[in-house]
């Protein structure tokens, strides 16, 4: 429990972290002081409506990072009113009875359109009625797609023709994964797209841009010189990011089984960090020079050859006392029996160029696995003319990792060797240099991923959305092994519900020249370990006792 003291400089830290942030939106010269915006949530009734944008709206709103003259339109199919959509979306909207009057005063300006995705009238009564509720056809419009990819085409031309403000009102599209299925169909998209958009109204939303570790690479790279000057083929081995989900496909997994794994985390997340960590240093800040550089290291990576790949599905855990991990994900009633899809994977890529030539960087993903995490490990080579003996044995000494946190628990640690405290020997053991941020900045609440990116909307900034030539890129990488797991050419390896992955995607890892000890726990892994053992104790007193 913190004392009051302790409190009271924790809130005096969010709030100037507040401040300081609402003054950097204010003093972005463009869209400062606009008239008026309307924000239109298309497909109001669907579950990320209800989940992430809707509280994330509410969330910018209540912390006053939003323009006073705004309003905001959902539309979809459904017939709804507004008052039903957001008693749906109430346990996702974290209100607190303090915020209750302002929160109702959200809630009034939130109006609800019922209409198709592709009847010309439907667009044009949501423009007579988005103009009636502002009480100007000028206001700045943002459109948000929270739809199937089925209807991208349809409803972004729509909009486009019925929607678009009078001047000098601007628009912004901002349209969610995935972008296309393959190479192909996302160049349809994208070329559709930019016969009613110019590049600068398109934001494509990655959430993992967003992630407050995932933002940290480049200043953690470039602004430090003891990074800087060893992030290159010379002193790292291997890299290895990691995304694992201690949860199956339960309840969508007829949606999951169009795409996969590899196009559902792959493809966009796990490529969107491979190119940030690997970018040439850009000339500045800005979104294009960013984006320029990531495109260019992307363009410098070769189709991911089908023996640098490992694929899996999970079976259920019979033996398991939770319900959910019995099941397998052809239990699925919406995924067929004869499916191959895979819910895990492992590539293997390589970058020619000079600065990682022979590196292998190791992308793995999984659903259905023993936890929730998401990391990018840097391995360092092996140091040169060893004089230790590792852990007082001839065995070679465990090489350094640099490891970046991304959830949960966002951390940045450098893994090392040193002496063993108490030792007369200089014997080694494994430890880490450690920067846990809930510990570092306690109190300060880490933006959610959605409020980062749909804040970077409303002031203009597209650092970090995903530019076509970059998803293009990202496509051409994996469109080849697609098509042959698509054709089923590749081997299925089955794993059971809460598994901590693929054996024969740690050996390959092995094999490319990432080295796995086994030998080292985290210090908070040390701790929790230690916790869940005393829970299992009581719940095993506590079986005695009754």
């Amino acid at each position: 429990m913190m004392n009051t003291t302790a409190e009271n400089l924790v809130k005096e830290k969010v709030d100037y972290i507040y401040q300081r942030l609402r003054k950097q939106i204010t003093s972005i010269d463009s869209e400062a002081c606009p008239q008026s915006f309307i924000f239109f949530v298309f497909g109001a009734s669907g579950d990320l409506a209800k989940k992430k944008i809707y509280p994330t709206l509410w969330w910018l709103y209540r912390d006053g990072f939003l323009p006073e003259h705004i309003c905001f339109v959902g539309y979809a199919r459904s017939q709804l009113t507004i008052e039903r959509i957001f008693q749906n979306a109430d346990k996702y909207m974290k209100v607190q009875d303090c915020e209750l009057d302002l929160y109702k005063k959200f809630l009034e300006l939130n109006h609800y359109v019922c209409g198709s995705y592709d009847k010309p009238a439907d667009f044009e009564h949501l423009n007579h009625e988005a103009n009636r509720i502002s009480q100007l056809a000028s206001a700045h419009r943002f459109f948000y797609l929270a739809l199937p990819p089925s209807v991208y085409g349809s409803v972004s031309e729509l909009i486009s023709t019925h929607c678009r403000p009078e001047a000098p009102g601007w628009i912004r599209l901002i349209v969610e994964k995935p972008f296309g299925k393959d190479l192909r169909s996302s160049n349809i998209l994208s070329g559709h797209l930019s016969k009613f958009y110019a590049e600068e109204e398109i934001y494509r939303i990655d959430h993992y841009l967003g992630k407050e570790m995932v933002q940290n690479i480049m200043v953690l790279r470039f602004s430090n010189r003891i990074f800087s000057r060893v992030w290159n083929r010379d002193s790292v081995a291997a890299v290895k990011i990691i995304f694992k989900e201690n949860i199956g496909t339960q309840g969508r997994g007829g949606y999951f089984d169009e795409f996969g794994i590899i196009r559902d985390v792959i493809q966009n997340h796990l490529m969107q960090i491979l190119s940030i960590v690997a970018m040439e240093k850009p000339r500045s800040t800005t979104g294009e020079d960013i984006r320029d550089e990531k495109v260019k290291v992307l363009r410098c990576i070769a189709p991911i050859k089908s023996e640098n790949v490992v694929i899996g599905q999970y079976l259920g855990d019979k033996e398991s006392k939770d319900s959910e991990h019995q099941l397998g994900y052809l239990d699925d009633a919406g995924v067929p029996q004869d499916s191959t899809t895979p819910t895990y994977a492992q590539t293997i890529l390589y970058i020619n160029n000079e600065r990682w030539d022979g590196v292998p960087f190791i992308l793995r993903a999984g659903k259905a696995l023993n936890e929730k995490k998401a990391e990018i490990r840097i391995q360092f080579r092996d140091v040169p003319g060893g004089m230790f003996d590792g852990n007082g044995s001839k065995a070679p000494l465990a090489r350094d990792e640099l490891v970046v946190r991304i959830q949960p628990d966002e951390a940045i640690y450098l893994k090392v060797n040193t002496k063993r405290p108490g030792e007369m020997s200089y014997s080694i053991e494994e430890s880490e240099l450690d920067l846990t941020y809930n510990e570092r900045y306690r109190g300060v609440k880490l933006p959610d991923a959605y409020e980062r990116l749909i804040l970077d909307v409303f002031m203009g900034s597209r650092i970090n959305f995903v530019r076509s030539d970059e998803l293009q890129e990202a496509w051409r990488i994996v469109d080849p092994i697609l098509t042959e797991i698509d054709q089923k050419k590749l081997p299925v390896v089955s794993y059971k519900f809460g598994a901590p992955g693929l054996p024969q995607a740690f050996d390959a890892a092995v094999k490319h020249g990432y080295v796995f000890t086994g030998t080292y726990v985290r210090k908070d892994e040390r701790s929790a370990s230690v916790i869940n053992s005393q829970k299992e104790k009581e719940k095993e007193k506590e079986k005695m006792q009754s």
